[in-house]
């Protein structure tokens, strides 16, 4: 059942993979300068001969992060990642949505962090939702494979009825809210940097620097989305011309509900609609189901 998950799990990427292979096909990829730009630290930025693998690398003194050219609403995004690998506690790598370039009091952010660990403790993956500047929708999984031997691929499927990142649903309600960013495009960031009076343990365990630099590898990035385009831009009003915005997008297939069924029962370590104590009165979105 474990060595099956590690493909089915990612539950976007399988959309686009098996139910809309000819879609998929025509992605947008192309190099790294193609796509996307430096953010900070150039310097700690490096790719293969061929330009077709990019690593960013975390000491000291700074870690390193790059973004999309373009913003988008709505789509699909999809990234091979390898992580740190031996002693990384501390070290994060983000792979995310934003807004903007930057934590502002306003932005939307779709999140998703790579939390480091002690040699032989398992990685784990927070994620989080913001709208409007308000997040506070933390998740926390255990991975059941470890994510720094190989690639992995790391999909996001955004649509107005549902977000779907790696082992993750988040529902829309059809109405006027304060919990599901559809509003405002956003790019597409990576990053990794230190934080390790959190990630590891609830800060226990710091950032070994006798073992940096740190390093994240990606490859074959992908995206089929609409870009937006001031001032008129087609992301405005949503069609359903694009495979990601028709209906079997919209929901799970019965093969991808019982996969997520697997992940809820065996992987979540946090979920803040089971936090009664921290939300005596759960947030309106804990009662909308991923099955629907």
């Amino acid at each position: 059942m474990i060595s099956s998950m590690v493909t089915l799990v990612f539950i976007a990427a399988l959309m686009a993979a098996t139910y809309y292979a000819s879609e998929a096909a025509a992605t947008s990829k192309g190099s790294f300068e193609d796509n996307f730009s430096i953010m900070w630290s150039e310097n700690h930025f490096t790719t293969s001969e061929d330009g077709q693998i990019w690593f960013l690398s975390l000491d000291k003194e700074t870690g390193c992060g790059f973004q999309t050219k373009q913003r988008y609403r709505f789509g699909w995004f999809s990234m091979k990642l390898k992580l740190v690998g031996g002693d990384s506690a501390g070290v994060v790598t983000a792979y995310y949505m934003c807004t903007e370039n930057g934590a502002g009091p306003t932005r939307d952010e779709l999140d998703f962090e790579f939390l480091g660990n002690r040699t032989g403790q398992p990685y784990l993956i927070q994620t989080n939702i913001y709208k409007n500047g308000t997040g506070n929708r933390e998740m926390r999984h255990m991975l059941w494979f470890d994510p720094t031997q190989d690639y992995h691929t790391y999909s996001i499927l955004w649509n107005n009825h549902q977000i779907v990142v790696p082992i993750r649903v988040f529902k829309n309600n059809g109405k006027a809210n304060d919990f599901f960013p559809n509003e405002k495009p956003m790019y597409l960031f990576s990053s990794i940097w230190n934080a390790d009076e959190w990630a590891t343990r609830g800060g226990l365990e710091k950032t070994d620097w006798k073992k940096a630099p740190f390093v994240s590898s990606y490859k074959d990035f992908s995206v089929d989305g609409c870009q937006w385009e001031d001032p008129y831009p087609e992301c405005v009003s949503t069609t359903t011309k694009n495979w990601w915005d028709q209906y079997d997008a919209w929901h799970l297939s019965d093969s991808q509900k019982l996969d997520h069924a697997w992940v809820l029962r065996n992987l979540v370590i946090y979920d803040y609609c089971k936090d009664t104590e921290r939300f005596p009165t759960l947030p309106v979105e804990c009662s909308l189901s991923p099955w629907d």
